[in-house]
């Protein structure tokens, strides 16, 4: 048995078969502690600010007269916080502050402390006290508090390769026990290496509430393969169900690297820059920031002109075809070129305007095209596409009309020209008179066909009495003709005169008519131009198939003689072998004589 002297301030009477007096001095008292068999260390693990729950893990002995609750100082020495009488059922607590209104004690003497605090991890004794015996159980408490979220602070606003620089701090706060913090690039974990990678990690307990920040501090030295790489931290702890770890949000830091390449390039497109146009040249640096300036070198300038990233040519002519180029300030020697072609068209017409010539002239025609690379040429005359150039020798009056040179450069959207010329077609008034009988005898239609232009105006006098007819009816204007026909019954031979009158002459022709009783030769009317070319049309027909015929026929006279040639070739070597055979026949006979 031990000898336990307990500091008590309270004397108490229990009374069982027997009156027995227990006195608790205030100073000494004494009792006999039986440890139970079989009853170990008992840890009971709390989260921070939860309830304690402490069983007493003692069965209840039948002679128990009171159970009490204490906890041991770090020197060893107790202070009882809860009693609990077995007969009164009564509880009281005792007046230690820092559990005050905080404990509850139940029947089966189980011990519950509220908001678990950093000062409650004690070891803590339950008494079960009978008439001879005392019987204790220690429980040991474990307080753990869960660290907020590690958070990434002090970041750098940028980071720059080959040099170690702070990337931040990973911070965790109000933790307990004190908790461990790893930093990652990319997910993998990052390890301290000599100029590469210092991580250096410091931790701090508030006095107050016991709790430990945790604060880890990383310089790294990046490389490009770093841009847009995550980094993060996470903090590992203990708490009551073992250990566990709590990662940050990523952090991503802009690398800055110098510039190892420059490259220049045009606005617009250099394939489609014109005569004209305004030409942008814009220098890029693939370094981080990238370079603000640059000198940029026009071709035939030996010296850079100094400008931001971008420098800009204004109405550029062709004589701004060339290699341009760019560099950094202060390393010439890294340089990007370009070559640009400004591309040009011109378009010279001759003649072109307005334009008049007489019916009959020559009149050569040129459009002349020169262009920075090959260009279309097209024809138009009024509107309608031409299929080749025209070309006027002798001219007539349907070759009037407006006429545009229009040529254009394909690759290049814009780059486009046209001149036009209008050509007038005169010629002095031409006339052809002509009479036909109707069928019926009754009138005859007599029709003045007349050419010129400007147009000329047409008037029917009867010669002799100087009448106008007017009575006429005439024929659209076209291509220079028209006619006017008039319709007549004469009782006796009449002349009819055909004036035809335009700003250049006056025409007259005249024409005898006999009275419709005298029968007379008929003259053809003035073929039309449609009518023309369709005779036209069909006299090259009939003299494509002929000579189509002819040549048919040349090569079957050349097939036929070549076959001829060879039959009689063919025959000459069948004679020749009939001859060998006679000769030989004879040659026989002959030996035949001799022997006999």
């Amino acid at each position: 048995m031990t000898i336990f002297i307990n500091i008590h301030l309270e004397v108490i009477c229990l009374f069982k078969k027997t009156f027995k007096i227990f006195i608790s001095l205030s100073l000494f008292s004494f009792s006999f502690f039986i440890p139970p068999k079989g009853l170990g260390w008992y840890t009971v693990n709390s989260a921070y600010g939860d309830t304690i729950i402490m069983p007493c893990r003692l069965d209840v002995p039948q002679n128990l007269m009171f159970g009490k609750w204490k906890y041991e100082k770090p020197d060893g020495s107790p202070v009882f916080i809860a009693f609990r009488s077995s007969t009164k059922k009564s509880v009281q607590y005792d007046d230690v502050p820092e559990y005050k209104d905080r404990l509850s004690l139940s029947e089966n003497y189980t011990l519950s402390i509220s908001n678990a605090r950093i000062s409650d991890e004690k070891r803590f004794v339950c008494m079960l006290v009978t008439e001879d015996n005392v019987f204790e159980a220690p429980t040991i408490v474990k307080v753990f508090k869960q660290p907020s979220k590690p958070e990434i602070v002090s970041k750098a606003l940028f980071l720059e390769t080959e040099q170690l620089k702070k990337l931040g701090d990973c911070i965790s706060e109000d933790s307990y026990p004190d908790g461990n913090i790893t930093w990652y690039r990319n997910g993998k974990v990052l390890h301290p290496l000599e100029g590469a990678v210092v991580i250096i990690f410091k931790k701090e307990m508030d006095p107050v509430t016991q709790l430990y920040t945790m604060t880890s501090t990383l310089e790294y030295k990046t490389t490009k393969a770093d841009i847009q790489m995550p980094f993060t931290c996470s903090v590992t702890y203990y708490g009551p169900s073992g250990q566990k770890t709590v990662y940050s949000d990523q952090a991503v830091f802009d690398i800055y690297y110098p510039t190892e390449q420059v490259t220049i390039q045009v606005l617009p497109p250099k394939n489609a820059i014109k005569e004209g146009d305004n030409i942008t040249l814009k220098c890029l640096g693939n370094g981080n920031p990238p370079p603000e300036e640059f000198l940029f070198y026009l071709p035939g300038q030996p010296e850079g002109i100094r400008s931001s990233n971008t420098f800009t040519l204004t109405d550029v002519r062709r004589n701004a075809t060339g290699d341009y180029k760019c560099s950094l300030l202060d390393k010439k020697s890294m340089i990007a070129s370009t070559t640009i072609t400004v591309h040009y068209l011109d378009l010279s017409l001759n003649p072109s305007g307005e334009v008049t010539r007489q019916i009959g002239d020559a009149l050569p025609v040129s459009c002349t095209i020169s262009a920075s690379r090959n260009a279309t040429v097209v024809w138009m005359k009024d509107n309608i596409r031409l299929r080749s150039s025209p070309s006027f020798s002798s001219l007539h009056y349907q070759d009037a009309g407006n006429y545009v040179c229009e040529t254009a450069l394909q690759e290049v959207e814009g780059l486009k020209k046209r001149e036009s010329l209008t050509l007038i077609v005169e010629g002095k008034p031409q006339i052809k008179m002509t009479k036909k009988t109707d069928p019926s005898g009754l009138s005859k239609t007599i029709i003045c066909h007349v050419e010129g232009f400007p147009k000329p105006a047409i008037q029917w006098t009867i010669t002799g009495s100087g009448s106008v007819i007017n009575q006429t009816e005439e024929s659209p204007y076209i291509n220079g003709r028209y006619y006017s026909k008039i319709i007549i019954s004469p009782e006796e031979n009449v002349t009819l005169t055909c004036t035809a009158e335009n700003q250049l002459e006056r025409t007259v022709n005249s024409l005898n008519v006999s009275a419709i009783s005298i029968p007379e030769h008929d003259e053809a009317d003035e073929i039309s131009d449609e009518n023309r070319e369709k005779v036209n049309d069909q006299a090259k027909l009939i003299v494509g198939i002929v000579v189509g015929l002819l040549l048919a026929a040349l090569v079957a006279g050349v097939v036929y003689w070549l076959y001829m040639k060879k039959s009689k070739t063919a025959s000459k070597h069948v004679n020749k072998d009939l001859g060998n055979m006679e000769e030989n026949k004879k040659l026989e006979e002959n030996n035949h004589k001799t022997e006999a």
